[in-house]
């Protein structure tokens, strides 16, 4: 089978990445006839993605409604849904993962019914994208090769990194908690390490101990440090001038402090005025300042910068003012399995102690290394893109334009949100990732719909 529609993009990727793409595609102010726009999504999951798929509605969106509108400009989008569909919702809410993921959804349904035709969903896997035809051409496993004039890599976060230790074939082993099916087999009383103490660990321990009340989940990581708390209401952002020149990780450490001092103590607004100006202060870092940063500071923005609602903090405190959840700073040593369980060793300190548990959950957070993935691990050894120089993801322009290994420009291929991390750090959000997919789609990608546009009007366009 092949697509050879003129003016058509693919987009590889099926979570809030790709939906907002293709929304900004399809209905956002655009002149001229849209393009055809093919999504493909190896699990099926489309506009849900791992992120909004879940179907616990204890897992909330660690952002208020206010902050998650689909659409930059009608930033009131998502609250007006929810109240078109019953739902009793404030701009200061924070609703259910699973609820944002049925807007994402509606989203998409919306685009391709304004846009009869076109807009196609394909379940399947990517293996190929490569240069040929009148732009590119993606391959996937049954055989399938779609031809495209321009080509959106839209893969979202990665899996978390497999461990060295990682009992081979252990079902009683969850690689990634956000893989269909994955929690399901958990399905037993027995406790729970969970490795990491991040966003995902909230979302799980929630889990795990509302399906029995007699499991304790134990929760380790390097820092021990948990995401912080929302306030609510939220306190103002702060405003927040850049400094000028070149900037290190102590010049920001040294601004930081000052502004939360400034703010009688209060950093959530420091935090938040800072947030959009990350991508241009990380872009003046140099290449060794970004790793000191990655290396001393990282965890400490993340903790401040990914809040959790009132009500996940309200439990995570009563599972642990209770004993069910047991947070380990230290790391883990080794794993020996047992015909009735899992024994942990971790280190803390130097000092070590084993924990009996009946399941292990790897909850460290997307891996780094953009390698990982098999389709960007092609991608890069055969040179069509460069993963960037930190190896937190792709090669790009300061627009998305994806770059091969010696800087140069790949016309027609594209990325946004996660894999610009290396680039612009901060890029992993809702408003950050509907910003770059508008960007995309009224600069970049409107280049594209110029064939369609020809054909439907028979005349020559210039754009």
């Amino acid at each position: 089978m092949s697509s050879a529609e003129p003016g058509s993009v693919v987009i590889v990727g099926g979570g809030a990445s790709a939906a907002l793409t293709a929304a900004h595609l399809l209905i956002g102010e655009r002149e001229g006839v849209p393009p055809k726009v093919v999504i493909v999504d190896r699990d099926g999951r489309h506009a849900l993605g791992q992120a909004y798929s879940t179907d616990d509605p204890a897992h909330l969106l660690n952002a208020p409604v206010a902050k998650m509108s689909a659409l930059q400009e009608d930033p009131d989008h998502l609250l007006r849904w929810a109240r078109a569909r019953g739902i009793d919702a404030e701009g200061a809410d924070f609703l259910p993962r699973q609820t944002y993921g049925r807007y994402l959804r509606d989203l998409l349904d919306e685009a391709g019914q304004r846009r009869p035709g076109h807009l196609t969903e394909i379940t399947g896997t990517v293996t190929g994208v490569a240069s040929g035809g009148r732009g590119w051409r993606v391959t996937l496993a049954d055989g399938t090769v779609l031809e495209a004039d321009a080509v959106v890599l839209a893969t979202g976060n990665r899996a978390p990194t497999a461990w060295p230790w990682q009992p081979e074939g252990d079902p009683r082993y969850i690689a990634d908690p956000w893989a269909p099916g994955a929690l399901d087999r958990v399905d037993d009383a027995r406790d729970v390490l969970v490795v990491g103490t991040g966003l995902t660990m909230v979302d799980l321990a929630t889990t795990f101990t509302s399906r029995n009340p007699e499991t304790v989940v134990y929760a380790v990581s390097r820092h021990g440090l948990l995401p912080r708390p929302h306030r609510c209401p939220n306190p103002p952002a702060v405003p927040f001038t850049p400094p000028s020149g070149d900037v290190t990780v102590a010049d920001l450490h040294r601004i930081y402090h000052e502004a939360v001092e400034r703010n009688d103590g209060e950093w959530r607004g420091v935090v938040d005025g800072l947030r959009p100006h990350v991508p241009e202060m990380w872009g003046r870092l140099s290449l060794s300042e970004k790793q000191r940063f990655l290396t001393f500071f990282a965890r400490g923005w993340e903790v401040r910068r990914h809040r959790i609602p009132p009500a996940s903090v309200a439990r995570i405190d009563d599972l642990r003012a209770t004993g069910r959840l047991r947070v380990i700073k230290g790391f883990l040593d080794r794993v020996d399995a047992r015909p009735d369980g899992l024994t942990v060793a971790v280190e803390t300190n130097g000092t070590r102690r084993d924990v009996e548990v009946g399941w292990i959950v790897n909850s460290t957070g997307p891996a780094a290394d953009p390698r990982t993935d098999a389709l960007l691990r092609d991608l890069i050894d055969t040179d069509v893109v460069a993963a960037d120089p930190l190896g937190l993801g792709l090669s790009a322009d300061g627009c998305g334009c994806l770059l091969g290994p010696e800087g140069e420009s790949r016309p027609g291929l594209f990325t946004l949100g996660p894999p610009l991390r290396g680039l612009r750090y901060e890029t992993t959000a809702v408003p950050e990732i509907r910003a770059q997919a508008a960007h995309l789609a009224a600069v970049h990608l409107a280049e594209y719909d110029a064939p369609a546009r020809r054909a439907a009007t028979g005349r020559a366009v210039t754009t």
